[in-house]
């Protein structure tokens, strides 16, 4: 099926969805149309080389054909670094970022929690004007601002819709696991009443990649072909992805649908997307992409570490270092067990043993670096430090 006839169709041209996107035909021939603010977030999942990125493709540019860049921004996160690298040269006019981000497509791990950490800061605040607008989504807000009822001087201003679409979600799961799943499952659970939408994709549809706070927040289900009944259930809850002939044969469950619906997706191939970002890339743009609120998270909070007083020093500090540099692994938990102590004092100790230098500072879930290899270096710090 090709791209072309799904967006040159009377349907798709006419359609007065407000992100529609066609995503190819069904048995019957019929062009396949969604509006991503009804589905408002969506999971695609798939075995390796049956259509995912082709499908993720065909929905950026459905939206980029129906959409003017003041109407619409996407956030792209890329772990695999070359799946939406094309789309960087439309970057001042669709895409959204960090203030200090480098590329406006996000490659990196680190960058991807604080981005989406981030779009949840943008949400919060979109909810602060709607509330003070006295309105109760994006759309209704919209027009109030076009029909200038609404003051720009008092923070008011036109909101676009925000698209995060996420290629190789499974990736960020095993590098960020826990930091990661809270801020998407905060977007996915309130974000749908101010424009924000959630594209996930994956490749493993495991139910450890695939947990049930994120099902239950994206109730509609794009499934290609996967290797096994238990992949289709953990999708759509129902088996017969497994069935799928491939390449593009998808099923998909809209929310409020029962029984999903199987469509062959349009296939949108690498120069086309060049062709038409190209095209749109020529047109006048904004200076810079749209730009996200800065997050300031624990490492913000964490940098008070340097302020931590060492001539009041907890009684166990010195045996907490040796014990540290003895086990060389620099965990709280491994404090709290060896000593008995709670969690709060245990934490104390860490920022302590952070501050002389001891332990590297805090990295997520993982324990932190020890800096001193030997207890003869220790026990100079230590003395150092009377």
């Amino acid at each position: 099926v090709s791209g072309q006839s799904i967006i040159g169709s009377k349907k798709f041209q006419e359609s007065t969805y407000d992100l529609p996107i066609a995503l190819g035909k069904t048995i019957t021939n019929e062009v396949f149309m969604v509006d991503l603010c009804k589905m408002p977030h969506v999971l695609v999942a798939g075995a390796t080389g049956q259509g995912k990125s082709v499908g993720l493709n065909a929905i950026i540019t459905s939206l980029l054909y129906k959409k003017h860049p003041a109407e619409l921004k996407f956030v792209l996160v890329d772990p695999k670094k070359v799946e939406f690298s094309i789309y960087s040269v439309i970057e001042h006019h669709f895409l959204a970022k960090l203030p200090d981000g480098e590329d406006a497509i996000i490659t990196d791990v680190t960058k991807v929690v604080q981005t989406l950490n981030s779009i949840c800061v943008e949400m919060d605040t979109r909810y602060d004007l709607l509330k003070a607008a006295h309105v109760r989504n994006i759309k209704e807000y919209n027009e109030k601002f076009i029909n200038r009822r609404l003051n720009p001087e008092k923070g008011h201003r036109f909101l676009p819709y925000i698209v995060a679409i996420v290629d190789e979600f499974a990736d960020l799961i095993a590098t960020s696991g826990k930091e990661i799943e809270l801020p998407i499952s905060r977007i996915a659970a309130k974000a749908r009443a101010v424009g924000i939408h959630m594209i996930l994709a994956t490749q493993r549809p495991d139910t450890k990649v695939i947990t049930g706070t994120i099902k239950s927040n994206f109730p509609s289900r794009i499934a290609f072909k996967v290797m096994s009944q238990i992949d289709s259930r953990t999708i759509l809850d129902t088996p017969g992805a497994n069935r799928l002939i491939g390449k593009g044969d998808m099923l998909v469950l809209i929310t409020g649908s029962s029984e999903p619906t199987r469509v062959q997706c349009a296939f949108v191939d690498t120069p086309e997307v060049e062709d038409i970002v190209n095209y749109v890339g020529a047109q006048v743009a904004y200076p810079t992409a749209y730009l996200l609120p800065e997050y300031i998270g624990e490492g913000g909070e964490s940098s008070s570490a340097g302020t931590v007083d060492l001539s009041d020093r907890d009684p166990l500090f010195d045996e907490a270092a040796r014990l540290i540099v003895i086990q060389q692994q620099g965990s709280t938990s491994l404090i709290q067990r060896k000593f008995a102590i709670g969690y709060n004092r245990a934490g104390r100790l860490m920022d302590q043993l952070e501050a002389a230098g001891i332990v590297g500072p805090f990295e997520g879930s993982k324990a932190r670096q020890v800096l001193i290899q030997d207890e003869y270096s220790l026990e100079q710090l230590l003395n150092s430090l009377k």
